[in-house]
């Protein structure tokens, strides 16, 4: 096997290997994955933007935690992203399609708003504490394998914070915001680029 290698040559191993072997594949499954969340929160909200309001903050949280606990940005942490974004969706779901509701019953934007945020409050955090339990053993892992366990557990942590506290305030606000905005556009005689909801 020595006579196989010249001197300098060099051999990528372990977590270099992955990331070597997948090559330019990682930032295009990321992407794939996060366009099939997005485009099935659109189909959800049969709206365009209330899905911008939702992503964003769960992946803030996720890069700041991993960015404050020095890990890095990877394999591992991309995994976790991609589990968060789908559970930050989840909690704007419940607040979402229950405002819907209690718009449709014929309550005004921003009171249908409000008390879906009230009412969802508890779902909300008791399943968020539930998925952060759960993956604390991830971040507090030692051993063979524990800095991409770590790296996964603490994105997915930062995150869920990040989406179950910034969301329960900002989502009832993004979608007062998109909600009056279609409805400026239906008085105004505009054709909506939201779908009627």
């Amino acid at each position: 096997m020595f006579g196989e290698f010249c001197r300098g040559d060099y051999v990528w191993s372990a977590l270099s290997y992955q990331e070597k072997a997948a090559g330019t594949q990682a930032p295009m499954l990321l992407g794939l994955a996060l366009l099939v969340v997005f485009l099935l929160l659109v189909a959800l909200y049969e709206s365009w933007a209330i899905p911008f309001s939702v992503m964003p903050i769960g992946a803030v949280g996720a890069t700041a935690a991993v960015w404050l606990a020095g890990l890095s940005n990877d394999v591992y942490f991309k995994v976790g992203l991609i589990t968060m974004i789908g559970l930050a969706a989840k909690n704007a779901i419940l607040i979402v399609e229950f405002a819907k509701e209690l718009h449709a019953r014929g309550a005004r934007v921003p009171e249908a708003a409000m008390q879906a945020a009230r009412l969802r409050f508890r779902p909300i955090v008791m399943t968020s504490l539930a998925f952060i339990l759960g993956v604390i053993p991830l971040v507090i892992a030692r051993g063979a394998g524990a800095a991409s366990q770590s790296a996964l557990g603490t994105g997915v942590i930062g995150g869920m914070l990040a989406a179950s506290t910034l969301g329960v305030v900002f989502n009832p606000i993004f979608f007062t915001w998109v909600m009056s905005y279609i409805a400026a556009r239906k008085s105004a005689g505009e054709t909506p680029s939201e779908p009627s909801v």
